[in-house]
């Protein structure tokens, strides 16, 4: 009933990319970055950078799909795009389950992408192809998640994800898309809402970050803020040292899929010590709109730059916050 890419490891463009069903034509293809979003912002030209360095552009990410596979996504597209474009009250409503559909969808068709580009320079250089075994069982889990798009399947217990949702006080509709492949983490900026999402890891990051989480539910935040969030969860991610399993049982009806403790055998904490000058880099990264330097953020190392609370520990209102007018954003 599942159908394994990574078993034979077949990427070619005559499957269906998550079905396995084989095509009949190679025009049978979907954009990675759905057509409504590519225009609502012009992103069809723009540039895409890949692993290794090299230029693509946002259309030319494309993944092989079976025109019965293509018609099941086109509702979730549609779903996505009508909450999307209604802005953080209609996110909001948005099933967590058919949100990580079109997250992990996204983030699977640069996977294949990315794939195919080492594939073609294996072939190249005739060298054999190295693919890390951690990463095949990462994607091989996600895959086997992203099928719940075209068959019934239920997350037992746990779901397997972190997913927040954040209103920002934004007056320009920018697009700010980040993703992290090999920690498979994932934030959104547009309109007035703010993404964040770590597709496996059963909860984990959300419960590391859960006293700043609290500070922050229910507030309006600033751009600034946001991004602050976004560094601490691409961060806590990469400090993230399990491989999550997963117990999966498929029937005729549907497919149960059960997340295995974290913890298992290994006595270690779940995450590695927080290191101030490495999460410092992260976020000089995530605020470089700003300008603000990892010299300024990590000052005081022990309190490294925030803009979430105050002196006292309290939320600092986003109209509070005033920047630089050269980075204000």
């Amino acid at each position: 009933m599942l159908y394994n890419p990574f078993q034979k490891f077949s990427f070619d463009n005559k499957t269906c990319f998550l079905s396995g069903q084989t095509l009949t034509s190679s025009e049978e293809q979907i954009q990675v970055f759905p057509s409504w979003l590519m225009q609502h912002y012009q992103l069809e030209e723009k540039p895409f950078k890949l692993l290794d360095e090299s230029i693509t552009t946002y259309k030319k990410l494309q993944v092989p799909c079976s025109v019965e596979t293509s018609d099941k996504l086109e509702k979730l597209e549609e779903a996505i795009k009508s909450a999307f474009l209604g802005g953080y009250e209609e996110v909001i409503k948005l099933d967590s389950q058919l949100l990580f559909q079109w997250i992990g969808k996204l983030l699977y068709g640069i996977v294949f992408n990315e794939i195919q580009l080492g594939i073609r320079q294996q072939l190249m250089s005739g060298e054999a192809m190295n693919f890390s075994q951690v990463l095949a069982r990462k994607f091989t889990n996600l895959h086997v998640m992203l099928q719940s798009m075209i068959r019934p399947m239920e997350f037992e217990v746990n779901l397997p994800f972190s997913i927040n949702i954040f209103e920002i006080d934004s007056i320009d509709d920018k697009f700010n898309y980040r993703d992290e492949i090999n920690t498979l983490v994932f934030s959104l900026r547009m309109k007035n809402f703010g993404i964040v999402a770590c597709l496996q890891d059963n909860g984990a990051n959300n419960k590391y970050h859960d006293t700043k989480l609290q500070i922050v539910s229910g507030k309006k935040l600033h751009p600034i803020q946001f991004e602050e969030i976004c560094g601490l969860f691409f961060y806590s991610a990469y400090l993230f040292n399990r491989l999550p399993e997963y117990a999966i049982l498929p029937t005729e009806e549907v497919v149960y899929i059960e997340p295995m403790p974290l913890a298992g055998t290994d006595t270690r904490p779940i995450f590695d010590p927080f290191q101030a000058k490495t999460y410092g880099q992260v976020l000089e990264n995530f605020w470089k709109p700003w300008g603000f330097t990892l010299f300024e953020i990590i000052k005081d190392p022990e309190n490294p730059m925030t803009f979430l609370t105050d002196q006292t520990g309290a939320f600092r209102p986003c109209e509070t916050i005033e920047l630089p007018k050269t980075y204000d954003n």
